[in-house]
């Protein structure tokens, strides 16, 4: 898989982020592609995988999450959507499994900042940092060296941007354009872009 999603867990807040590019086989469709869905006002779903699989599955997970709120007037707690999601990805590996990996961050009250590691097998792993594509060949080593629990959200930037230059400088297809998600204590929204490559609209004929 020729994508990048990483994330961290920094003091008091979770930072996830996505390249932006859809494509398929040689081909680049779009390089604006959010692949950091938001399931509440505290909880972000980053995914990699088969581009409709990705899309499907992400759009199940978030319309599911928000009927049990919906149901029962309380949100599920990040651990809660955690296994949540494994246990549907556990039922589909038995039927028809998605080629999905995901990254989820949340924030909860008593318990702070998480990040998890789902991957298509359905392992669930709480974790600190991780990464999924061939991007975390380069992220994860860059965090491996750099990162350290307790970070401010200035250092946390800053090794996200280690990451992703060294993901443009040494990934073969490395992806232009990459997305950054933050979740605290004030809910889950987007920090920032880091685009080198622009869509254009094709021109009128």
């Amino acid at each position: 898989m020729m994508e990048c999603v990483f994330g961290v867990v920094g003091n008091n807040f979770a930072i996830v982020v996505a390249d932006t590019s859809a494509v398929a086989s040689i081909l680049v469709h779009k390089s604006n592609e959010d692949k950091i869905m938001l399931l509440d006002s505290h909880k972000l779903i980053a995914a990699a995988g088969k581009p409709d699989d990705r899309v499907q599955f992400t759009e199940y997970i978030q319309k599911n999450v928000a009927l049990y709120q919906f149901r029962n007037g309380i949100p599920l707690t990040t651990v809660a959507a955690a296994n949540f999601i494994r246990g549907q990805l556990a039922t589909a590996l038995r039927k028809n499994p998605y080629s999905v990996n995901i990254l989820l961050g949340g924030y909860d009250k008593e318990s702070g900042p998480s990040l998890y590691y789902i991957d298509y097998l359905a392992t669930l792993h709480k974790i600190e940092k991780g990464a999924f594509g061939y991007g975390s060949y380069f992220s994860l080593s860059m965090m491996d060296r750099h990162y350290r629990s307790g970070m401010s959200v200035e250092e946390a930037i800053e090794l996200v941007d280690k990451c992703i230059m060294e993901i443009r400088s040494r990934l073969v297809a490395a992806p232009p354009n990459f997305v950054i998600k933050i979740i605290d204590k004030d809910g889950a929204r987007q920090y920032a872009w880091r685009e080198s490559i622009k869509d254009t609209t094709a021109p009128a004929a």
